[in-house]
């Protein structure tokens, strides 16, 4: 075989090899696509507290000595009141708080309002206009697969969207799948698994645009990085040998 022959053989597979590596679309890069003014439909979305959720629940009253044994305290009448911090409480397995005065309260499957609503309810059997403020503390999400940083993320407040995660992920490597994100949603011990196109601009809509708690969004890699693992972690030193082969072979047949 000639060298010239053998030169433009080594020169196609090394021209193969770089497409095959580095071509990406870039309407596959790029997110919301449409261009046009899209309703949010989900405006109004509100959480859901579940099962191993962590609230912290402060009540207040124009009588503020009325509500202390609901805040921990329970001081008596001329003492201060000294409370460190707002009382927390842990939603357990049967979907329950253990709350001072009251009892055990179901409020696994209810939103901060309807929640709020039932306290003040059960707290005015002895309290004259109690209002009950009621905060998530333990609000956490998962982003796992082609992002740049996974991990587990604590997030402040309790509307998050999609895109705010990822962002805090470091937002989704190149090799990462836009079109068909799965995020793994659990609620009253039950796994949905929901998947998302990020490039659509209906992705505003999606019940998995706002988060849940504890929600876990995965980024598959794409085909270009699942055909790429096959050859391993060398194949990009394989293009550069085959580079520098195909450029002394040029040298050589001047």
């Amino acid at each position: 075989m000639k060298l010239e022959s053998l030169t433009g053989k080594l020169s196609l597979v090394l021209i193969v090899s770089i497409l095959f590596t580095s071509c990406v679309s870039k309407k596959k890069m790029t997110y919301l696509q449409g261009g046009s003014n899209v309703e949010n439909t989900l405006v109004n979305y509100k959480i859901k507290f579940t099962k191993d959720d962590i609230v912290s629940i402060e009540v207040t009253s124009l009588d503020q000595e009325s509500v202390n044994a609901f805040n921990g305290g329970g001081v008596s009448a001329g003492q201060e009141l000294k409370i460190k911090e707002t009382p927390t409480y842990l939603i357990n397995s049967n979907g329950n708080i253990n709350f001072p005065i009251i009892g055990e309260v179901k409020i696994e499957g209810l939103t901060n309002d309807e929640a709020t609503i039932l306290l003040e309810e059960k707290i005015s059997d002895y309290v004259k206009n109690p209002v009950v403020n009621i905060r998530l503390k333990n609000f956490k999400v998962t982003v796992l697969g082609e992002v740049k940083r996974p991990g587990t993320f604590a997030l402040e407040g309790e509307r998050v969207t999609i895109l705010e995660a990822l962002g805090l992920a470091g937002d989704l490597l190149i090799s990462g799948k836009r079109k068909n994100v799965l995020v793994v949603r659990e609620l009253e011990n039950k796994k949905e698994f929901i998947r998302v196109d990020l490039t659509n601009e209906n992705l505003v809509n999606s019940k998995a645009y706002y988060l849940n708690q504890n929600d876990v969004i995965y980024i598959e890699p794409n085909q270009t990085k699942k055909d790429s693992s096959a050859f391993g972690p060398s194949t990009a030193v394989t293009i550069s040998l085959l580079s520098t082969l195909v450029s002394l072979i040029a040298i050589l047949t001047r």
